[in-house]
């Protein structure tokens, strides 16, 4: 089958680390990564699904502003060896994680971690995560503003609530608790609404799918957790796990399924399964699906195509005028164009719109990118403002624009207001349709890895983007968390308690003579 070369890069050996050169080329109409190393071999893996989707994606990458006060400020950088944040890094912190736990009451085979596999507990102090959310806090030119408690289980954590409030001490507007929500969530009605009243805006909620088989981590458990959200007035992220030929099939029910319960699901992002760890090669193949492959599985379901994403660097033209406009550094995600795509689906009666449907985003993206363009050639502010507030209709198709709905007034408010208020406004009417493609050792490429968005605050005081973070744990997560951790015997003798004490069990049994399941999860029709 004939190749066609895309772009030189550089990866890692999955099995000694060493610094690769690799290439990225077109085959068969999906797009791949090969590297060869001298001890370990040749070795290549999908890269993306879809080579037409791949070029459409790269249109819209955009560097970001990096950070102008790298804490690694070493005279050679050699990316990802010294992660931290470096001067070579493209993407300020759009989403800062803290782990406040390893400790799990569940045990995923695909998670990145947990501490009875560690051997050791890491747990940081109050202290400590004040630290390093003031960490993130600190980048400039712009600083952190959202941020992830995660672990782990973060449930298992009793002072959570004091953890939430140190983040909103810190002047963080978003805050989001990544959770299974077996522990507490589910059990504790009470429980949503102290996270809630502490400051969380979101549960950002693992879940697999909506059957016994595909999700056997909390499908039981989600009834009584979408009815303790509800009653707190907190909104939840589906967050699935996408693994092909397990739980791959049912990402369309997972769509139906957060459509039926828009009232308190405020999105779905689903992420491709990162493949950590040493795996065989046919497991490799088997397990392995990108972001176009999850695409063409929502397809299916008739209520989105392909044309209906884009990469999560579109939106960097709405920074590039707001910059333009106030003269500051503004919020953007400018991660690379590979990592994620996304849309929204608007309500219309009984059937859901995807925004692209009515609205020209190509247009409207390289319409404010010219204009933010002229304000800092040395046009005049307001006159340039004012004709992007009137030019905004133009991107609009009234007449597939859903009834009640006036984008062009939430656009106006964004656009003037450039506030996190405003951009809410947007989410409160809509679905969040989402995904994020972590890396692993296998389809490894250093440029996505510089402009990562998301990234680990560490109680050293280093910044660490995910992809290095999880997928090198050796040199970052372990490393670290190992030098702030104690040993589990330790652990459980201080709190008198054992780490399996906490582990999750149900009588699923009992569970279903109890509750309509089929009901609930039935989404025929939708």
């Amino acid at each position: 089958m004939p190749e066609k070369f895309v772009l030189k890069t550089q990866s890692l050996c999955p099995e000694c680390l060493k610094l690769l050169e690799a290439e990225i080329f077109e085959r068969g109409g999906k797009v791949w990564i090969r590297k060869k190393c001298a001890e370990h071999g040749e070795l290549e893996d999908l890269y993306y699904g879809n080579a037409e989707m791949y070029r459409k994606v790269m249109k819209f990458s955009h560097d970001g502003k990096g950070i102008s006060n790298p804490e690694i400020k070493a005279d050679k950088i050699e990316c990802p060896k010294n992660c931290g944040l470096c001067r070579e890094h493209k993407t300020h912190t759009a989403l800062g994680n803290i782990v406040v736990t390893n400790r799990c009451d569940l045990q995923c085979f695909y998670c990145f971690f947990y501490a009875s596999a560690m051997g050791y507990v890491y747990e940081p102090t109050l202290e400590q995560i004040r630290m390093m959310l003031r960490a993130m806090k600190s980048e400039k030119p712009v600083a952190a503003n959202a941020v992830q408690l995660t672990g782990g289980n973060p449930e298992l954590r009793e002072d959570l609530c004091e953890i939430i409030g140190i983040a909103k001490e810190e002047g963080y507007d978003h805050v989001q608790l990544n959770i299974n929500g077996t522990h507490r969530l589910a059990p504790d009605p009470e429980f949503a609404k102290k996270v809630r009243k502490a400051g969380v805006n979101t549960v950002y909620l693992s879940f697999d799918g909506t059957t016994p088989q595909t999700n056997p981590k909390n499908y039981w458990e989600v009834p009584k957790i979408f009815d303790n959200c509800r009653n707190a007035g907190m909104g939840i992220v589906l967050v699935p796990t996408v693994i092909n030929g397990t739980n791959d099939q049912d990402v369309g029910n997972i769509l139906k399924f957060g459509i039926k319960n828009i009232d308190v699901v405020r999105g779905i992002n689903y992420q491709p399964v990162s493949l950590v760890g040493r795996i065989t090669k046919a497991d490799l193949k088997r397990m392995r699906i990108t972001i176009p492959d999850v695409i063409e599985r929502l397809e299916e379901t008739g209520i989105v195509e392909k044309e209906d994403f884009y990469p999560v660097p579109t939106v960097s033209a709405v920074t590039h005028f707001l910059e333009a406009l106030t003269g500051r550094a503004k919020y953007e995600l400018s991660t690379h164009s590979v990592c994620g795509m996304a849309t929204y689906l608007f309500k219309d009666e009984n059937r859901y719109v995807p925004l692209p449907r009515f609205l020209d985003v190509p247009g409207l993206v390289e319409y404010l990118d010219e204009k933010a363009g002229e304000i800092k050639s040395g046009k005049n502010k307001l006159l340039a403002a004012g004709k992007v507030l009137v030019k905004i209709g133009s991107f609009i198709d009234n007449k597939k624009q859903p009834k009640g709905l006036n984008l062009a007034n939430i656009m106006f408010s964004i656009l003037t207001k450039g506030s996190y208020e405003a951009l809410g406004e947007l989410h409160k009417k809509t679905l969040f349709i989402g995904m994020m493609h972590f890396m692993d050792l296998y389809n490894y490429d250093i440029e996505r890895v510089k402009r990562c968005c998301v990234h680990y605050a560490q109680p050293d005081g280093t910044i660490v983007p995910f992809c290095a973070f999880n997928v090198i744990p050796q040199w970052y997560r372990d490393k670290i968390q190992k030098k702030f951790s104690v040993p589990i015997e330790e652990w459980e003798a201080k709190n008198r308690q054992k780490l399996k004490d906490n582990y999750y069990r149900r009588d699923a049994a009992a569970m279903e003579k109890a509750f309509d399941y089929g009901k609930f999860y039935d989404v025929r029709n939708f």
